[in-house]
């Protein structure tokens, strides 16, 4: 097999918060919404794009947010986001357990967990 790349993730929101879900992941992190699909449009939910990955986000009628399972998205600049989530009092807890990075989990306005990477050093 030859495994070329990921297109993207998909997580969970409860139905009718795309709303909520632009204000987090759109303004607050900065993502691109994109336009879905029209065969898809009608089941709800929004899609977002970065110049590295795409995010789609399913409405689920019966949603429970994901606690331990979690995308881990890598930055350049851990820093910065971990300020810009404090600035939208987003609370993130640092965990140095994983040796060649700073890392830190936080929770999306659903309760989904989210880790954020940065590499140290070489």
């Amino acid at each position: 097999m030859n495994w070329l790349g990921l297109d993207h993730i998909q997580l969970a929101i409860p139905v009718g918060a795309e709303d909520l879900c632009r204000a987090f992941y759109g303004t607050i992190l900065g993502w691109k919404e994109v336009s879905k699909p029209e065969s898809l449009a009608g089941r709800g939910g929004v899609w977002f794009s970065t110049d590295s990955f795409q995010v789609h986000f399913g409405a689920e009628k019966d949603f429970q947010p994901a606690k331990k399972a979690h995308p881990a998205f890598l930055l350049k600049d851990l820093d910065h986001l971990a300020k810009e989530l404090a600035n939208h009092d987003i609370a993130v807890q640092w965990d140095d357990k994983l040796e060649g990075y700073n890392r830190f989990f936080a929770h999306d306005c659903f309760g989904n967990r989210l880790e954020f990477m940065q590499k140290t050093g070489s």
